[in-house]
Parts: structure tokens; C-alpha cells; sequence
């Protein structure tokens, strides 16, 4: 049976991704992949779905309003 093993060949050497075969000698076949890195693709909505969102209010506002009430209890037992 086949078995694959994932590495990387630079300057004339293999350099295993995980643990190297436990074989001494072996008879290989390579396969050169040409681009190893990814393309950066940013995710983007389908055009299904564009203009259907709603914003249900802002994050930020009701965590500083809650520290302002907080600091006028505060100020009031003081």
C-alpha cells in the first residue's frame, strides 16, 4: 500500500511537515507543487443577502453608559 508523507524540498533536501517515515530506504515518487502559499482571499457576503443586515445598536454605548450610571451612584454616596 501507498502511503503519503507530507514535506517541504529546499535546497536539494527534505524537510518533513510531520514525523519523518520510519524507512531506511525507499523507493520514491515526488510531486512538485509549484505555488505552496495560499492566495489571501477576504470573505465577502453573497450578493443574495447584500442590503438585508440590520444593525441592532452600537457595541460600545451601552458598556460606557453603564460606567457613567455607575459613577453617579458613586459620586451620590460619597
Amino acid at each position: 500500500m501507498l502511503k503519503s508523507h507530507e514535506g517541504i524540498f529546499e535546497n536539494g533536501q527534505v524537510k518533513w511537515l510531520s514525523s519523518a517515515p520510519s524507512v531506511s530506504k525507499a523507493h520514491v515518487i515526488v510531486t512538485i507543487l509549484e505555488d505552496t502559499t495560499l492566495p489571501v482571499r477576504l470573505r465577502t457576503p453573497p450578493a443574495s443577502i447584500t442590503g438585508k443586515g440590520k444593525t441592532l445598536g452600537d457595541l460600545v454605548s451601552p458598556i460606557i453608559e453603564e460606567v457613567k450610571n455607575h459613577e453617579r451612584i458613586a459620586d451620590t454616596r460619597a
